[in-house]
């Protein structure tokens, strides 16, 4: 184990180590921080004080890897978020990354002013202190579920979102598509491109004219198909509103679920859409920060 000597004292506020073996996280804690009890190791997992690789763990068996950095954060443990429908996947002094769930929205609009992702960070945020504060960096649609990005000041958003195109080297979503997707030349993977433009009504359409409204660009590849539907997962290299669910309603394979898009009602009550990959530098340390969540099982289910 190499250890940031600097900060390797229960004195200082973290512990810095890099992984040279396989091991997991509970032996490793309790082979290389002897003065732990088994207890006080599982208080700092649950009290979200271990982070691998800049992602918090609280998994006791999760698998280390040679190479693998691990931070221990010896001050009293963050605030715990407990809501059904926001999880909070990683978090530090300048950013929380968390995982939404369907139904939830990302902000209150002019229209519906009901709870929001944002304002259950707000007041997690203010347990800590009443000064603190949250600002969006990018949303989701309410019924799109999965990873979410948030500053915790103006400047870090500022940062983000003036640089999103170098910042963020990877958005990917998968979504379950009403409709067998095949492709011209059977290697299941295309891109479709059109112009995106918002009626009064708030509702996008998407047209071949130029002048008809901004150029969006998504990648997709379908991974699973059959029983009249395909799982699909997108890479985008735009983030227009509905990006997705327009497009691929206007090629005839609309989101399982998307109502206000050509979609129909699922049996899983919702629409099958989840931003499931998020990859960016960190706008302060510079550290490339990589984020996975798991493709819902009512998606996979369709298949069965």
């Amino acid at each position: 184990m190499k250890t940031d000597n600097k900060r390797n004292t229960r004195r200082d506020r973290v512990s810095l180590c890099q992984i040279q073996e396989s091991d997991t996280l509970m032996a490793f804690l309790e082979k290389h921080f002897k003065d732990l009890s088994r207890t006080s190791v599982k208080s700092l997992l649950s009290h979200q004080q271990v982070l691998v690789n800049h992602q918090v763990i609280r998994q006791f068996d999760y698998p280390l890897e040679a190479g693998d950095s691990l931070e221990v954060h010896w001050d009293k443990g963050r605030s715990t978020l407990k809501h059904p429908k926001l999880r909070i996947v990683f978090e530090d002094n300048y950013l929380i990354v968390v995982e939404k769930g369907a139904g939830l929205l990302t902000i209150a609009t002019p229209r519906e002013r009901q709870k929001t992702a944002y304002s259950i960070l707000s007041d997690y945020v203010k347990q800590k202190s009443p000064g603190n504060k949250i600002f969006v960096v990018h949303r989701l649609d309410r019924e799109t579920s999965g990873l979410l990005l948030f500053a915790k000041n103006q400047e870090v958003q500022a940062l983000m979102q003036d640089n999103w195109r170098f910042a963020v080297s990877q958005r990917k979503y998968v979504a379950v598509l009403e409709g067998e997707l095949r492709t011209g030349d059977g290697s299941g993977e295309g891109t479709v491109t059109s112009y995106l433009w918002e009626s009064k009504a708030f509702i996008v359409y998407a047209s071949q004219n130029p002048q008809d409204g901004v150029k969006a660009v998504t990648h997709y590849k379908v991974l699973q198909s059959g029983k009249g539907y395909s799982l699909v997962e997108f890479r985008l290299d735009t983030g227009r509103k509905n990006q997705i669910r327009v497009q691929m309603n206007s090629i005839g394979y609309p989101v399982l679920g998307d109502l206000k898009y050509g979609g129909h009602k699922a049996a899983m009550n919702r629409m099958a859409l989840h931003a499931c990959s998020l990859s960016f530098t960190h706008p302060v340390t510079g550290a490339a920060m990589s984020f996975e969540s798991k493709v819902p099982e009512e998606f996979l289910a369709v298949f069965d």
